[in-house]
């Protein structure tokens, strides 16, 4: 890897899965999948669902609003495209919807996150073809 590669930060690729979900974060909307046979709300995008195995699933909007479940801050740099970020909070949202997600804190100060923080989807454009989601307390 060249140092170049290296003080880049990777981005997510899209798949036949998760598409749409890229998407409607490009498009400033959360979709999560609901399942049309067992009512059961995912997220991660698959091809089916993970409580009774349908593949007849829907992408809908969600609110983007979730509690802090667990979160993590980050003061040594994971690699160097990270070095600039450091301290940051990566979180473990529950959300209004139910699932749980993966995703780091922005607009504030990482000590000022607390478990079941009140916290609300923010969409950062990190590319043309890539949003991120983050989040910021409410």
């Amino acid at each position: 890897m060249s140092p170049e590669d290296a003080s880049r930060k990777p981005l997510p690729a899209p798949d036949a899965d998760t598409t749409a979900f890229w998407r409607g974060l490009k498009d400033g909307r959360l979709l999560l999948q609901h399942c049309g046979r067992c009512g059961h709300v995912q997220y991660y995008q698959q091809a089916m669902c993970r409580a009774c195995g349908s593949e007849q699933l829907e992408h809908r909007p969600a609110s983007g609003r979730g509690k802090v479940h667990s979160f993590s801050v980050v003061h040594r740099a994971p690699g160097p495209a990270f070095k600039t970020d450091v301290p940051y909070a990566v979180l473990l949202v529950e959300l209004a919807e139910g699932p749980r997600m993966i995703s780091t804190f922005a607009g504030g100060d990482p000590a000022d996150v607390t478990f079941d923080m009140d916290v609300e989807l923010s969409f950062d454009e990190v590319s043309e073809e890539i949003t991120l989601p983050r989040f910021r307390k409410v």
